[in-house]
C-alpha cells in the first residue's frame, strides 16, 4: 500500500512537472528580428558636361534666381516713365491699319495728335507692367524640378521665358487690361478715339480688330514687350553668369553652359 502511494505521488509529480515544462516550452518565443531601413540623406546630384556636380537644390535655386532677375529687370525697365516709348524694340506703334492714315494726318497738320495718341498707348503699357511681379513669382513657386531641368537643358536661350509665357500670359492679360483701359479712358486723345469707335462702329470695322479694340491691342503689345525684356535678361545671364555677381548663378549657369 505504501509503495502504491509512493508510485501515485511520483506519477502526479511527473505529470505536473511535464505540464510546467510544456507550458514553458510554449511560452518560449523566437528572438524578434527587427528590420531596419537606412534612409539616405545624400542629396540628388547632376553631373554636368563640365564634370561639375550640382545638387538639385542648387540647380533649382540657380534657375529661380535667374527668373526673378529677369522679371525684375523687365519690370524696372518698362515700368518707369517712357519705358516703352523711348525703347524702339518695344515701343508700341499705331495699329497697322491706322498707320495707313498717319502720313495723311501729319501732312494735314495733325502730327501732334498722332504723337499724343502713340504716347498714350505706351504710357498705358508702362502703367500695367508692374503687376507682373506677383504673377511671375507665383509661377516660379509652382515650378517643379522637372520644369527646371527641361528649361536648363533644352538648348534654347529663352526657354525660361517660354515657360513664363505658357504659364502666365493669360493671367497677366487679365491683370494688364483693366489698367490699360483705365489709363486710355482718362487720356484725351485715346478717350476721344474710343468714344468715336463706340459711336460710329462701322468706322472701326473698316480698319480691323486692332483699331476697334484699342485696349486689347495695347495689352498684347505690353505683354510682348515684357516677355521680350525677360528673354533679353535670360540670354545675358546664360552668356555671362559671372557678370551677374551671384555665386549660385555663377556656379549653376557657369557649369552647365561652359
Amino acid at each position: 500500500m505504501k509503495g502504491l502511494k509512493i508510485l501515485l505521488i511520483g506519477i502526479v509529480i511527473f505529470t505536473f512537472s511535464s505540464g510546467i515544462l510544456a507550458q514553458t516550452s510554449k511560452k518560449k518565443k523566437r528572438p524578434r528580428v527587427v528590420k531596419t531601413t537606412t534612409v539616405s540623406t545624400t542629396p540628388t546630384t547632376t553631373q554636368t558636361a563640365s564634370n561639375t556636380t550640382l545638387t538639385d537644390t542648387e540647380i533649382s535655386g540657380g534657375l529661380k534666381e535667374a527668373l526673378f532677375n529677369g522679371v525684375k529687370f523687365a519690370v524696372d525697365t518698362l515700368g518707369k516713365e517712357n519705358g516703352f516709348l523711348n525703347d524702339t524694340r518695344v515701343k508700341i506703334p499705331l495699329p497697322s491699319s491706322l498707320q495707313k492714315m498717319e502720313k495723311a494726318l501729319r501732312i494735314a497738320g495733325q502730327g501732334k495728335m498722332v504723337d499724343d495718341f502713340v504716347a498714350s498707348m505706351n504710357h498705358a503699357a508702362e502703367k500695367a507692367v508692374p503687376v507682373a511681379i506677383d504673377v511671375f513669382m507665383d509661377s516660379i513657386k509652382q515650378m517643379t524640378f522637372n520644369d527646371v531641368r527641361n528649361i536648363l537643358f533644352s538648348g534654347q536661350d529663352d526657354s525660361a521665358t517660354q515657360f513664363f509665357r505658357r504659364t502666365s500670359e493669360e493671367t497677366l492679360r487679365g491683370k494688364f487690361r483693366p489698367i490699360v483701359e483705365k489709363f486710355t479712358n482718362e487720356v484725351g486723345v485715346t478717350q476721344k478715339y474710343k468714344n468715336m469707335i463706340g459711336k460710329y462702329g462701322f468706322v472701326g470695322q473698316l480698319f480691323g480688330k486692332d483699331a476697334t479694340d484699342l485696349d486689347g491691342y495695347v495689352t498684347q503689345k505690353a505683354l510682348d514687350g515684357t516677355f521680350f525684356m525677360v528673354a533679353e535678361q535670360e540670354k545675358k545671364i546664360r552668356k555671362d553668369p559671372i557678370g551677374t555677381g551671384s555665386a549660385i548663378l555663377k556656379k549653376v549657369f557657369g557649369a552647365i553652359f561652359k
